[in-house]
C-alpha cells in the first residue's frame, strides 16, 4: 500500500529543478519523468517560463522565516493549484491518487504536486525537513530524507567542504 504518493519524489522534483534548472521545457519534462512522473503533458509555448514562475513560488516555501509563514504560503499555493484528490487508474500502475485534472498543463500539474508533495512531507517528516545548504557559498535546497531528520547538505561534497572549514577554523 502507497501512504504517501506525493510526498518524496514531488518535494526531490521541485528541489532538482530549483538546484539546476533545464535550459529548456524538454529538460522539465525529463526531469519529471526520472523523478516518477508518467503522464503526458500538453506542450504550451508558455510552459517554460510558467514553471520558472512554478518552482520560484516554491521556493518562497522553502526561505519561509517561520513554520507559520511556510504553512501560509503553502497553504496559499495549494489553493491556487486546486488541488484536490482524484482516483485514477492509468499505466497498469493500479489504483492511485492525483491531486489534479486530465489534460492540465505542465505548470499546473507540477504546482500542484509540488504543493501537496511538500505538504506531505512537511507534515510527515517535520516542517524544519526543507531548507538551504547549510555550507557556504552552496544556496541548493536541501530535502531531508534521512531517518534522523538531520541532513544539514546537499551533498557529500558540501558535507565534506564544511568538515573541511570547520577544521581549519580549530586548527587557527
Amino acid at each position: 500500500m502507497q501512504l504517501n504518493p506525493y510526498g518524496e519524489y514531488a518535494v526531490l522534483l521541485a528541489a532538482s529543478l530549483a538546484n539546476d534548472w533545464p535550459s529548456e521545457r524538454d529538460g522539465i519534462e525529463q526531469r519529471a519523468r526520472e523523478h516518477g512522473m508518467t503522464m503526458p503533458f500538453p506542450r504550451l509555448g508558455s510552459d517554460y517560463v510558467q514553471m520558472r514562475a512554478v518552482v520560484d513560488d516554491w521556493l518562497d516555501i522553502v526561505d519561509a522565516p517561520s513554520d507559520a509563514e511556510r504553512a501560509r504560503l503553502l497553504n496559499a499555493q495549494t489553493a491556487r493549484a486546486s488541488a484536490y484528490p482524484r482516483l485514477v487508474d492509468h499505466d497498469d500502475e493500479g489504483w492511485h491518487l492525483h491531486y489534479r485534472d486530465d489534460g492540465q498543463s505542465m505548470p499546473q500539474v507540477l504546482r500542484s504536486v509540488f504543493s501537496v508533495g511538500t505538504a506531505l512531507h512537511l507534515t510527515t517528516r517535520g516542517m524544519h525537513r526543507l531548507r538551504r545548504c547549510e555550507a557556504e557559498p552552496c544556496t541548493n535546497v536541501v530535502v531531508d530524507v534521512t531517518r534522523n531528520g538531520r541532513q544539514r547538505y546537499c551533498s557529500v561534497r558540501c558535507a565534506n567542504r564544511a568538515a573541511v572549514r570547520r577544521h581549519r577554523e580549530r586548527q587557527a
